[in-house]
């Protein structure tokens, strides 16, 4: 049995299934560790939080901003998973066609499966259909805030979350979004995705502590590209390093070979070079990084997490090169649970629906009339679940722990596992 503790309550999660939420007296200091167990096999999904005060509210209805009550006796819209008392949204793009529908539908049944695995919990998750449109987003989130949500989860696209923040916030509702697009997030819209800075200041600081000093990058010519270029300088910067070479290049292989090229040229200028591409990118620019005389035998190799790719994990060429990720330990549970349920595989984001309900019944078991607050949402011990411990910052971005792996060549190994707790946060 695992146990966890807020402020001087103690209280413990017993094998899922009829037993539900169960407490037991107790006392301590701080805020340590939960332990959700059980379908999970030996995933640890706990909530790391401290102990706020409920705060009292008089009459009907459920307080969801200052001065703001809402009638949550409506009949729910949308599909309903779930029967507690408290009604959370989930925005998904059910109807959209192609990925996008598909990736809503496992986001769906990922939150069904936590839901289940918290019968006990006091949670009424309406699934409303975003049908992939920030005007159809937008009409979904009227719904849900006139049916009473308390809690948006979602939508997962960036054009959708900017439709619905304005409505979430006049009616004091906060959003947990999916969107992997940092400017979406703002004053009472919290992303939970997983943020490209998050994985450049981990395998920064990793190469830092292993004295590498002097930096290179070769990176996609887009969005995320840029993101991580601003990202990268500031942490090396950070981190007592310097940017000795940047190359930005189109995704077409042309222009990928010169660019590598020009990097390899410069090869005695710096000991550690960031290569954040996809699997399908990464093995070309190494391949001419190598041909021009440059290699991971010369120079540290770093990743992304989109290096947690078996076309990349299993390059030869790459074997002693870093990147960071979550662990996949948890996830690989999740995945064997999902696959029994659902007879399919889920994507790899999936587990950020899950973990987003999770989150959800953790607060309204600890927190009630405070449950969704700012307060308590960025506690700055964080929150940890499939993908490890995280964080809400005030901005609505979030800091993630990640584990750093070495490339073997024929898979990975751990070099060093992510940290359970935030520097500072007294956990």
């Amino acid at each position: 049995m695992r146990v966890f503790q807020f402020g001087g309550a103690m209280f413990s999660l017993r094998q899922f299934g009829r037993s539900g939420w169960r407490a037991r007296g107790g006392n301590g200091r701080g805020a340590t560790t939960a332990g959700l167990t059980g379908g999970l096999g030996r995933a640890v999904f706990a909530l790391l939080m401290v102990l706020a005060v409920p705060a009292c509210i008089p009459g009907g209805g459920t307080a969801t901003g200052p001065g703001t009550v809402i009638d949550d006796t409506a009949i729910a819209s949308g599909e309903t998973l779930g029967t507690g008392s408290v009604r959370v949204a989930l925005l998904l793009s059910r109807s959209a066609t192609g990925n996008a529908g598909s990736t809503a539908m496992a986001y769906r049944n990922a939150a069904e499966l936590a839901i289940k695995d918290f019968p006990g919990a006091d949670v009424q998750l309406v699934v409303y259909d975003t049908g992939g449109t920030p005007e159809s987003a937008q009409a979904a989130a009227n719904r849900a805030v006139s049916e009473g949500a308390e809690l948006i989860l979602g939508p997962l696209f960036s054009s959708e979350v900017r439709s619905v923040a304005p409505i979430a916030r006049r009616a004091g509702v906060p959003v947990v979004a999916f969107s992997s697009d940092r400017t979406t997030a703002g004053s009472g819209v919290y992303l939970l995705s997983f943020l490209p800075a998050n994985n450049i200041t981990a395998i920064v600081d990793f190469a830092a502590s292993r004295g590498q000093r002097a930096y290179a990058a070769i990176l996609p010519n887009d969005g995320y590209g840029a993101v991580v270029e601003a990202a990268f300088r500031q942490r090396v910067a950070a981190a007592g390093g310097q940017v000795v070479a940047v190359e930005r290049y189109q995704l077409d292989q042309i222009d990928i070979q010169a660019k590598a090229a020009k990097i390899a040229e410069q090869g005695d200028r710096f000991d550690t070079l960031l290569i954040p591409g996809t699997g399908q990118e990464v093995p070309l620019i190494t391949g001419i990084l190598s041909t021009s005389g440059l290699s991971g035998k010369k120079i540290m190799y770093l990743g992304s997490g989109q290096w947690d790719d078996r076309r990349i994990y299993n390059n030869q060429a790459l074997a002693g090169a870093f990147y960071p990720a979550p662990d996949r330990r948890s996830f690989d549970a999740f995945a064997q649970r999902y696959k029994a349920a659902y007879n399919a595989d889920p994507p790899r984001r999936a587990s950020l629906a899950y973990d987003g309900v999770v989150l959800a019944a953790g607060l309204v078991r600890q927190f009630g009339a405070e449950r969704f607050s700012q307060k308590v949402l960025t506690n700055p011990n964080g929150f940890a679940g499939i993908d490890g411990v995280f964080r809400f910052l005030v901005n609505g971005t979030n800091q993630r722990q990640l584990t750093i792996y070495e490339v073997t060549g024929s898979g990975t190994r751990v070099e060093k596992p992510a940290p359970r707790s935030f520097p500072g946060s007294g956990t």
